[in-house]
Formats: C-alpha cells, sequence, structure tokens
C-alpha cells in the first residue's frame, strides 16, 4: 500500500542571511525506503528524537520532502495535482500522540468527528450526526458524549475521540503516532486493544509509531528500528525479536523490563545498557550514526555509513561488522 524510496527531509536551521550560503541542515529523515504492505501493522520504532514523527507525517502530506519518493497504492503522491490529492487524503489519517492537545477545546466532540466529514463534504447532515454517534460507540463511547466538551473526558477518553475522528472518513491507512505513550498503563492495554480490533474490523493498514518494544512485539506484523534519521534494521515481527542483528536493536530489547524479579536479576549479568544521549542530528557523525555509542564499534565503523543489506528471512540491516 506504501512504499517510500530515498526519502529525506532536510531542515534549515542556520544560514547566512546575506549571502543565503552556509546554510546548516538538520536531517530528520534521511534515505528512508520501506514498504508497507496492504492490511498490515508496521511498527516503527527508536529514541525520542530519531525523526519517527517526522516520517509519519512525510508519508500524509502534512511535510513536504526534501528529496526521495512517496508512493501510495501504486501512485506517487509528489506528482498528483492538488485536486486528486484532496480527495486521496481522506484515505490517509493520523492518531495523534498527544489527546489533551489534538481536540480543539471550544468544539463539541460531536463537531470534532463530524468536521473531516464536513470537509470532504460526506453525508448530509442528518446522516453524519448518526455516524458520529456510530463511532463513538465502535470505539467504546456513548453517543451521548457528542453533546459533551473535551475537557469533561479523561485521557483514555480522548484519545477514543481522536481515534473516531481518525475513522470518520472511513480510511484506508492510518498512521498511529504514539497514541499510548501519555495514557496510564492500564488504559493503554485498551487503547491497544482497540486498534487491534478496528485494524480486523475496518481492514486497515497501520504505521504504529512508537518507542516500546512491549507493544510493538504485541501489534506489528514487521518492525523498523531507526536511529538519528536513518533506518538500521528491518525484520518481521517474529525475526526481529528472536534473532535481532544490529547492536542498536540488541541494546534496546535489552532495555526492555521483565515483570519478574528474578528474571529480571538474571538479566543483570552480562547486561549491556544503551548509554549516552543521541548525537546531534545537525553535525552528523562520519561512518556509523551509532558507532559513538556501540560497545562492538571498530575503526571501520568510523569510516564507513553501512547500507541497509538483506540477510536473509525477509531481514534488512545496516551493520559494517554483521
Amino acid at each position: 500500500m506504501v512504499k517510500i524510496e530515498q526519502l529525506r527531509k532536510y531542515f534549515p536551521v542556520s544560514r547566512n542571511l546575506l549571502f543565503y550560503r552556509n546554510i546548516t541542515y538538520l536531517k530528520a529523515v534521511d534515505d528512508v525506503n520501506l514498504i508497507i504492505q496492504k492490511g498490515s501493522v508496521f511498527g516503527l520504532v527508536g529514541e525520542s528524537g530519531c525523526g519517527k514523527t517526522t516520517l509519519g507525517r512525510l508519508l500524509l502530506g502534512l511535510v513536504k520532502p526534501t528529496s526521495g519518493e512517496i508512493y501510495y497504492a501504486g501512485l506517487e503522491l509528489s506528482k498528483l495535482k492538488k485536486e486528486y490529492l484532496r480527495k486521496l487524503r481522506k484515505e490517509m489519517q493520523m492518531i495523534f500522540q498527544n489527546p489533551f492537545s489534538s481536540l480543539n477545546p471550544r468544539l463539541k466532540v460531536g463537531r470534532i468527528v463530524e468536521t473531516p466529514m464536513i470537509n470532504f463534504g460526506m453525508f448530509s447532515p442528518k446522516e453524519r450526526k448518526n455516524k458520529v454517534k456510530e463511532l463513538l460507540e465502535v470505539v467504546g463511547l456513548e453517543g451521548e458524549f457528542a453533546d459533551r466538551y473535551p475537557h469533561e473526558f479523561s485521557g483514555g477518553q480522548r484519545q477514543r475521540i481522536g481515534i473516531a475522528r481518525a475513522l470518520a472518513c472511513e480510511p484506508k491507512f492510518i498512521v498511529a503516532d504514539e497514541p499510548i505513550s501519555s495514557l496510564d498503563v492500564s488504559i493503554q492495554a485498551q487503547i491497544i486493544n482497540l486498534l487491534k480490533d478496528l485494524q480486523e474490523k475496518y481492514h486497515l493498514t497501520y504505521l504504529f509509531i512508537t518507542h516500546d518494544l512491549r507493544v510493538v512485539n504485541f501489534i506489528s506484523d514487521r518492525v523498523a528500528v531507526m536511529y538519528l534519521g536513518k533506518i538500521v534494521e528491518v525484520a518481521d515481527n517474529k525475526e526481529l525479536f528472536s534473532s535481532p542483528l544490529h547492536p542498536y536493536t540488541h541494546k534496546l530489547l535489552s532495555a526492555v523490563p521483565i515483570p519478574d524479579p528474578e528474571i529480571e536479576a538474571r538479566r543483570e549479568i552480562g547486561r549491556f545498557l544503551l548509554e549516552g544521549e543521541i548525537p546531534s542530528p545537525v553535525n552528523i557523525q562520519s561512518g556509523c550514526r551509532f558507532h559513538s555509542r556501540c560497545n562492538k564499534a571498530k575503526n571501520i565503523c568510523t569510516e564507513i555509513e553501512p547500507e541497509l543489506i538483506h540477510r536473509g528471512n525477509n531481514h534488512y540491516v545496516a551493520c559494517t561488522l554483521i
């Protein structure tokens, strides 16, 4: 359904205003290639600031790429006319990370959910009201909640409203940008189960962005690991979690806590946790972008930037030592 080829997004952060030279760029997304199959859940994981959200926004056209190509259902989005692209965009929706800032506090819930249908001229006013109630019930809320304001709901309920809004235009592809990171743990499980049920009911395709590997393991069919604007490993869910290859993936998996004190205590022996901060995406270091935090790094890692190479079992990794 979605194909990305050599996608880049560079944000200018400083330049010589007199001569418009010596521009410095923040490389949020740098040469990314991905394929998201129809009807699947594609997980995208990585630390905060690695470019996950920017990649999701690029796919929906909320941010224009610096270079590269984005295909949706075989159509290259950059070559489409604005009229056709607008019609196509109702098939691509987003669930935002923060349910407290993504809902307009001045609008009632019914209006919030109805607005996408109004924008695309879908249904009559009466049909839209019925659709709003139906969607609220689908996400686990009561239809009567349409007459209330967002401040009257909890965080979990607000996120359900956000999900209902994303479903309003009957989309086929949804970017879920860390939809549970701001919620309580008990509520997180409910939202994840809801998203999984909705995927099966409406035959949706997800790009699920998160930093929580436990969630990815539960919901995703295929997973990409992102570091400093680059994809460093891509594999099917079971393959990635049973046979991780990249040192960064190893460290991410090692950092995931296990709710058993005895097992957790045994894991501490010989455990190598990820240390240090992610380097600046403005002044990119030469060679592998992970070498400054990698305990296995060698001289070659500082000289050669590895490419994403197939290693069998539909498993791709970018590491010169593998």
